[in-house]
Protein backbone atom coordinates (compact mmCIF):
# COMPACT_ATOMS: atom_id res chain seq x y z
CA UNK A 1 0.00 0.00 0.00
CA UNK A 2 2.08 2.97 -1.04
CA UNK A 3 -0.84 5.27 -1.47
CA UNK A 4 -2.82 7.01 1.59
CA UNK A 5 -5.33 3.84 1.95
CA UNK A 6 -9.33 4.63 1.91
CA UNK A 7 -10.76 3.18 4.50
CA UNK A 8 -13.94 3.46 5.75
CA UNK A 9 -14.75 5.57 8.63
CA UNK A 10 -17.76 5.39 10.81
CA UNK A 11 -18.73 8.25 13.16
CA UNK A 12 -21.03 9.24 16.00
CA UNK A 13 -21.32 11.39 18.51
CA UNK A 14 -20.78 9.21 22.24
CA UNK A 15 -22.99 11.22 24.86
CA UNK A 16 -21.10 8.45 27.73
CA UNK A 17 -17.35 10.26 26.11
CA UNK A 18 -18.72 13.56 25.49
CA UNK A 19 -16.86 12.95 22.08
CA UNK A 20 -17.55 12.39 18.45
CA UNK A 21 -15.82 8.38 17.64
CA UNK A 22 -14.34 7.55 14.41
CA UNK A 23 -13.88 3.70 14.39
CA UNK A 24 -12.71 2.10 11.20
CA UNK A 25 -14.74 -1.36 10.96
CA UNK A 26 -11.96 -3.22 8.44
CA UNK A 27 -8.98 -2.48 11.04
CA UNK A 28 -10.03 -4.57 14.18
CA UNK A 29 -9.78 -1.96 17.53
CA UNK A 30 -8.73 0.70 15.48
CA UNK A 31 -10.82 3.46 17.00
CA UNK A 32 -10.33 7.62 17.52
CA UNK A 33 -11.81 10.51 19.15
CA UNK A 34 -12.18 14.06 18.99
CA UNK A 35 -13.92 16.81 20.38
CA UNK A 36 -15.55 18.30 16.66
CA UNK A 37 -16.46 15.99 13.62
CA UNK A 38 -13.21 17.23 11.94
CA UNK A 39 -10.92 16.49 14.87
CA UNK A 40 -12.29 12.61 15.19
CA UNK A 41 -11.80 12.07 11.02
CA UNK A 42 -8.56 13.85 11.83
CA UNK A 43 -7.39 11.21 14.45
CA UNK A 44 -8.63 8.19 12.46
CA UNK A 45 -6.25 9.44 9.87
CA UNK A 46 -3.14 8.69 12.55
CA UNK A 47 -4.75 6.03 14.13
CA UNK A 48 -5.49 4.15 10.73
CA UNK A 49 -1.07 5.07 10.05
CA UNK A 50 -0.18 3.68 13.38
CA UNK A 51 -2.31 0.66 13.31
CA UNK A 52 -0.98 -0.34 9.52
CA UNK A 53 2.32 0.66 11.01
CA UNK A 54 2.47 -1.94 13.86
CA UNK A 55 0.94 -4.45 11.59
CA UNK A 56 3.65 -4.06 9.63
CA UNK A 57 6.30 -4.87 12.41
CA UNK A 58 4.33 -7.53 13.59
CA UNK A 59 4.44 -9.18 10.32
CA UNK A 60 0.48 -8.99 10.32
CA UNK A 61 -1.29 -8.92 6.89
CA UNK A 62 -2.83 -5.42 6.47
CA UNK A 63 -6.44 -5.57 5.11
CA UNK A 64 -6.99 -4.53 1.39
CA UNK A 65 -9.82 -1.20 1.80
CA UNK A 66 -12.78 -2.56 0.64
CA UNK A 67 -14.87 0.89 0.17
CA UNK A 68 -18.65 0.93 1.27
CA UNK A 69 -19.42 -1.92 3.79
CA UNK A 70 -22.94 -2.67 4.22
CA UNK A 71 -24.47 -3.66 8.02
CA UNK A 72 -27.83 -5.04 8.89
Amino acid sequence: MKNKPHYEIIIYWSKDDNNFIAEVPELPGCIADGNSYTEAVKNAEIVIAEWIETALSLGRPIPEPRGRLMFA
